[in-house]
């Protein structure tokens, strides 16, 4: 037939197999993309290119979309078609379920903004859950399914079938012992057992964190953590117990960088550039400076959040006040300890309400994965600006590009706005 003709010309196989064809290199491609923004300890890797790998993956995500609309017309007659073959109709469904799953929950993401907090929180669990599922499955299917496998099915049927008489029963002859499962059988199983295996610690590292199981509690975070800063600071009232209720939700961590390690003895914060007073504080010196307690949410620009979570720190406001910003300075620069990240807050953002340098969280020292011993809180804007492991503030009068912002994300980067 001659492809000109179109799509809706094509008969009902032709459009079968090519819908089969064009959905199995889409997946692969999205679940290669997803593995790369998945993993954390790739995110430094893909840093430079994020953005637009993200956007990769929403658009082949949309082509998914779209080859299922086209599936749908012939659903009814496929499934008709394999009605009697039980495997071939529950991997139909299955394969269809996580499709679905995976689109939903993929266009909620896309489009966070415009759906409420728990849906694009549930969202991204439920796209997780589908992905841990998904692919393992996919590979599987694609291994059982395979060329080679179904060749070796039909040689062991033929030496089966040369074993038997003309009339259809079996040789007179003594039977062999015959084997405990086919080459094929074996080679599924072993192909599925592997994995599971390679699976399975993601996944249970995965469920540990959102079921929180097998998490570590905040307590053994900080018994562990390769900072060591003396004194610890003092949880004031209402940090401990937690006037939030402690924190809702679980904490993903990200870093671009290996996770520095820092000493009371070695550690210092500086305040500098365009100040009336340059100041810089050890760690003894910055814990007596006058600290508040304050319950806010902390966002995600991936789709998670965290609710309810009580921070104890210094108010940035009083440490621009105590160093005296001079008139000509127009932002606040922020420096990480591990010596890459930065980001910026104009004065007036700087000088919001609720904006700190926070050294507990729900009552603990901040943990060494999330930014401890210091690090800045923004609430109303997405977690990025919250430079983690903050030891600089540098007040200038140029615009600057933060580690973020030069590789596609907005340097406004209000929460919901």
């Amino acid at each position: 037939m001659d492809k000109r003709q179109g799509w809706l010309k094509y008969p009902f196989g032709k459009k079968l197999k090519r819908l089969h064809k064009w959905n199995a290199w889409v997946i692969l491609l999205l679940a290669i993309t997803g593995i790369m923004l998945y993993l954390p300890f790739l995110r430094r890797y893909v840093a430079p290119f994020r953005v637009n790998l993200k956007l990769v993956h929403i658009y082949l995500g949309y082509v998914s979309i779209f080859l299922l609309l086209l599936y749908t017309p012939l659903l009814t007659k496929h499934m008709k078609q394999i009605w009697k073959r039980v495997n071939h109709r529950n991997n139909l469904r299955f394969v269809l379920f996580i499709i679905i799953g995976w689109s939903v929950s993929g266009i909620i993401l896309a489009f966070y903004r415009h759906f409420p907090d728990v849906w694009s929180s549930t969202a991204l669990i439920f796209h997780d859950l589908f992905t841990f599922v998904g692919i393992p499955y996919t590979v599987y299917h694609a291994i059982s399914r395979s060329r080679w496998l179904k060749k070796m099915d039909r040689e062991e049927r033929k030496t089966r079938d040369q074993k038997k008489n003309l009339d259809g029963t079996q040789p007179l002859a003594p039977k062999k012992r015959e084997t405990l499962m086919s080459r094929r059988k074996f080679i599924r199983l072993s192909a599925g057992g592997l994995l599971v295996v390679a699976v399975a610690p993601f996944f249970y590292g995965w469920l540990g964190r959102i079921a929180g199981f097998s998490g570590e509690s905040l307590l053994k975070q900080t018994k562990r953590d390769g900072n060591h800063m003396v004194p610890q600071p003092e949880p004031a009232p209402g940090s401990l117990p937690p006037k939030g209720g402690g924190a809702n939700g679980t904490f993903r961590m990200y870093t671009v960088t290996d996770v520095p390690a820092f000493s009371s003895d070695t550690w210092s914060f500086t305040i500098d550039g365009l100040v009336d007073h340059p100041l810089t504080f050890n760690w003894k010196e910055f814990l007596n400076l006058p600290q508040k307690v304050q319950v806010s949410d902390f966002h995600c620009v991936t789709g998670w959040s965290v609710y309810h979570v009580t921070w104890q720190g210094v108010p940035l406001s009083y440490l621009l006040k105590k160093a005296g910003v001079k008139n000509k300075a127009k932002y606040v620069k922020f420096y990480s300890g591990d010596s890459v990240y930065t980001d910026t807050l104009t004065i007036k953002q700087a000088h919001m309400d609720d904006v700190m340098v926070a050294v507990l969280r729900d009552g603990k020292p901040i943990p060494q994965d999330y930014g401890g011993p210091s690090r800045l809180i923004v609430p109303e804007m997405y977690g990025y600006k919250s430079v983690k492991w903050l030891n600089r503030m540098e007040l200038i009068d140029q615009p600057w590009t933060g580690f973020w912002e030069k590789r596609g994300y907005k340097k406004n980067a209000w929460y919901r706005g």
